[in-house]
């Protein structure tokens, strides 16, 4: 696991210029990678090329320094992440002749392009953002794993291309401050992080997953491939008793795949379906105690680390909890928000990190159960979804528009309880009677009609959607394939994956994710809906694939999330600096949101008027962005 960084410049520059630049990226991610450097330049009269990374050492601890070039030294390459499958591919390389001089999967990308061109790059299973660069054609490719678990952004300047593993890399590298980038902003704003292709920046990219680009050095020209081809989800009629059996032969085989590794591994366990079953099947397949890590909160109506205690006494593991308070808040949050780069207001990212922390004092790779909704249809939100079209088939549009009026004044939360009225309200002002309600359903931070209001309309966009439907191929979305893919192209690579490899990144703890196999995701792309939600039984296949070896509904028991009691912190001890961001003097100077509107918003929720945990947290956390960053950048 590792941070890399590259640039080329469409005139000379000298050598001394180019590995400045690339050290100063370098160090910037220095927690990405503290085990080890490396640096590539290359300069003819045309144009420049370095490359750098920084490791972080999992595999072939001695060998696998980067970069790592081919035989001739035409080609070479820098990487990040990590291939599963890379024994299989080497053997099938060995068999047709090629020499290897490492035992790295890095090596291994790099014969197999050598040979077979980034049509290899399809053969991956695994988690990865790489660039080659071949001098024999003149070209550079830079590439990203299927669900984008590994990042990667990129830009042109007028005298560069830039890329990087975090953004930041880039942002310090370049000579000017880019401006906000409206989409990013609006998206931000409804889904409290940004899906690629889009960053906070206008111009800056994040390369989609799935995808690699090829730069073209003769004519600094770029061209966007898709790696691997994603079939249409077709249904298939293989009987249910079946389809469990190969359910739980895939996971076994994802997490054996995902057990790889030179160092000490563990597993997150929170107590819920997705992270017990990935503990329980490592386990298994270990010949020693495994390490299994958890937190809670002492607040007691988000502690959930009874359920963790339950599985790892089941499982017989070494067991590590971890109880954290509004003081570990206090000493983390700046430092965790800010190494994002852009605004991100994910609650669950505070406490990710600090497990991560802890983790890593112990293990330096952690499986997570991350992936097991997205697969297997397991959030709250795909019932909101069937009920939308229930609903709308039964209550007249003018009946509803009566009832969300009554709900919005009369159920009303004073506290970040997110219980029953929470809920309720979150569905009633998702319903879309033109069949586009999921959009609105996934806007954590805001609906479309609650950022109108509070935005400038200067900066205020409202379909800010259509682009993915288009990616999609889907103008309206209402079945519960519908929702996964949705959550596959925007929510994954952009909300959940981004806040696993920053906040365990920032740590120097890699986090791998078993669920996260194409194998697996294409096999429950066949499988009836009725399979992976049967009346309102979330993730059933996976239940019922392993039910024999948890204690009688254990998988049946309720979770609330991996959160955190941020809307109790925004009154407490986030309090004064919260005030700060409402400030007439900055708002004005800002010119993006609506004075009146954002101050009152920002104002109830302190007074206790009414909770609003997620508008004002992702208000918050954009704040934080911007005076700490973006101002100091200008």
């Amino acid at each position: 696991m590792c941070g890399i960084n590259g640039v080329v410049t469409k005139t000379h520059q000298n050598q001394n210029q180019i590995v400045s630049m690339l050290n100063t990226m370098n160090n910037l991610i220095y927690h990405r990678g503290p085990d080890d450097d490396g640096l590539f330049f290359e300069d003819n009269d045309q144009f420049s090329v370095g490359m750098g990374m920084r490791r972080l050492s999992i595999i072939d601890l001695v060998a696998g320094k980067q970069p790592i070039y081919s035989d001739d030294g035409q080609i070479v390459i820098v990487f990040n992440g990590e291939i599963y499958n890379y024994k299989t591919i080497k053997a099938k390389l060995e068999d047709e002749g090629v020499g290897f001089s490492t035992f790295s999967d890095t090596e291994v990308i790099l014969k197999a392009y050598e040979k077979y061109g980034p049509s290899s790059f399809e053969w991956l299973d695994g988690m990865y953002g790489f660039s080659i660069y071949d001098k024999n054609i003149n070209k550079l490719f830079i590439a990203r794993d299927f669900f984008g678990e590994k990042p990667l952004y990129y830009t042109h300047t007028n005298d560069k291309f830039l890329w990087a593993s975090e953004l930041k890399s880039i942002i310090k590298t370049i000579d000017f401050t880019p401006n906000i980038s409206k989409k990013g902003l609006n998206l931000y704003f409804r889904l409290t992080y940004i899906p690629a292709p889009h960053t906070i920046y206008e111009d800056i990219f994040k390369l989609e997953a799935n995808h690699y680009l090829e730069y073209d050095l003769a004519t600094h020209t770029t061209t966007l491939h898709k790696i691997n081809a994603e079939p249409k989800p077709k249904v298939t009629t293989i009987p249910f008793e079946n389809a469990k059996i190969k359910t739980k032969d895939l996971v076994y085989s994802s997490v054996e795949s995902r057990s790889i590794a030179d160092v000490g591994l563990g597993t997150f366990l929170s107590g819920g379906v997705d992270s017990s079953i990935i503990s329980l099947c490592l386990a298994q397949s270990s010949e020693k105690k495994i390490d299994t890590f958890s937190i809670g909160f002492k607040k007691a109506s988000y502690d959930e680390t009874d359920k963790s205690r339950v599985v790892a006494k089941m499982i017989n593991s070494n067991h590590h909890e971890f109880i954290i308070d509004e003081e570990d808040l206090k000493n983390n949050i700046h430092d965790i928000l800010i190494n994002f780069d852009e605004p991100f207001s994910d609650t669950a990212a505070l406490p990710t990190h600090l497990l991560s922390e802890k983790t890593r004092e112990h293990v330096k790779v952690a499986l997570t159960g991350d992936g097991g909704d997205e697969v297997f249809g397991g959030y709250n939100k795909y019932y909101i979804g069937k009920m939308n079209k229930r609903y709308t088939s039964v209550i007249p549009k003018g009946l509803h528009s009566k009832i969300s009026g009554v709900s919005n004044k009369f159920l009303i939360d004073k506290d970040d309880s997110r219980g029953r009225k929470f809920q309720i309200n979150k569905l009633l002002n998702a319903i879309d009677y033109e069949g586009d309600f999921y959009w609105d359903i996934i806007s954590l931070a805001n609906t479309s009609s609650q950022l109108s209001e509070i935005m400038s309309p200067d900066y205020f966009e409202a379909n800010i959607f259509e682009e993915y439907k288009a990616v999609l191929n889907k103008q309206k979305i209402e079945t519960l394939t519908d929702f996964r893919l949705v959550d596959k192209v925007l929510s994954l690579e952009g909300g959940m994956l981004a806040k696993v490899d920053r906040t365990s990144m920032m740590t120097s703890l890699e986090c791998r994710a078993p669920f996260l196999n194409k194998d697996l995701w294409e096999f429950a792309n066949t499988l009836p809906e009725s399979y992976l939600m049967k009346g309102w039984n979330k993730k059933y296949i996976l239940k019922e694939a392993f039910r024999n070896q948890f204690p009688q509904d254990f998988l049946e028991k309720g979770k609330s999330g991996f959160g955190s009691p941020t809307g109790d912190w925004l009154r407490q001890s986030l309090r004064k600096e919260l005030e700060s961001y409402i400030e007439p003097t900055l708002l004005k100077s800002q010119g993006i949101f609506n004075v009146q509107v954002i101050t009152k918003l920002v104002n109830d929720h302190l007074d206790s008027k009414k909770d609003s945990t997620f508008r004002v947290w992702s208000y918050f956390c954009f704040q934080k962005w911007y005076t700490y960053t973006f101002l100091k950048e200008k």
